[in-house]
């Protein structure tokens, strides 16, 4: 794996032993001999991010209440959106996955890509600092903001989908999951059901990320509701 290649694109000289272990998924440190993964700092990173992106918006966006603060927030840090910003860096190609999660598709599955910049974001702050990893969420992150009606509109997509139903005097969404995979690495399906209807599905590494990602695969093909005059 050529970590300089990645450490240009993102513009942060990393510590190269860091930033592979940052992008080693459990998968691969299971079938090497339970070798260190990526979750510390994947810990550490999450709260770098929320740190960084809570103190943008509370300068940024001056005439939002806290109830919509919190809500900008959350869909700025939420996996759908980590991922996209992860696909645009490359990302994928150069994540360390076990040899099973690999030929299912792991480097476009949303939640590695997602957990995987966060401990880019954590391995940034252990290497160089603060300022390195807030670098980085200015770069790649910031840029989500330009839009944040959008942002706001799918911060909670299961009550977005909730609020749909009831517009189109719809009974609630019902969401089936199931899950597969042991204990250590456990994957979820979840599908989405309005009147009877299927409407989308997900999966997650828990239970609430394979509904919300049905949630927002199911709001993908719908059609807004009708505002009321």
């Amino acid at each position: 794996m050529n970590v300089d290649v990645l450490s240009t694109r993102l513009g942060v000289d990393i510590e190269p032993q860091l930033l592979e272990l940052a992008l080693t998924h459990r998968s691969y440190a299971y079938e090497h001999g339970n070798i260190p993964n990526n979750e510390r700092l994947e810990f550490l990173g999450d709260s770098v991010l929320g740190f960084v992106v809570t103190a943008h918006i509370h300068d940024l966006l001056t005439d939002l209440p806290e109830g919509e603060l919190t809500k900008v927030k959350n869909a700025v840090v939420s996996a759908t959106a980590l991922s996209q910003v992860a696909t645009k860096i490359g990302l994928g190609e150069f994540l360390r996955l076990g040899k099973g999660e690999d030929q299912t598709g792991g480097r476009e599955k949303p939640n590695l890509l997602a957990d995987a910049f966060e401990a880019i974001l954590g391995a940034a702050y252990v290497s160089k600092g603060l300022e390195a990893a807030e670098g980085l969420v200015r770069k790649f992150v910031f840029p989500l903001l330009e839009d944040t009606d959008s942002l706001r509109a799918n911060s909670d997509p299961k009550t977005t989908l909730g609020e749909f139903a009831q517009a189109a005097s719809k009974p609630a969404p019902e969401y089936l999951t199931t899950h597969e995979g042991p204990d250590h690495d456990r994957t979820f399906f979840a599908t989405v059901s309005i009147d009877g209807k299927a409407l989308g599905s997900g999966q997650g590494r828990s239970k609430k990320l394979a509904e919300t990602q049905a949630a927002i695969d199911a709001l993908a093909k719908l059609p807004k509701p009708k505002k009321s005059k």
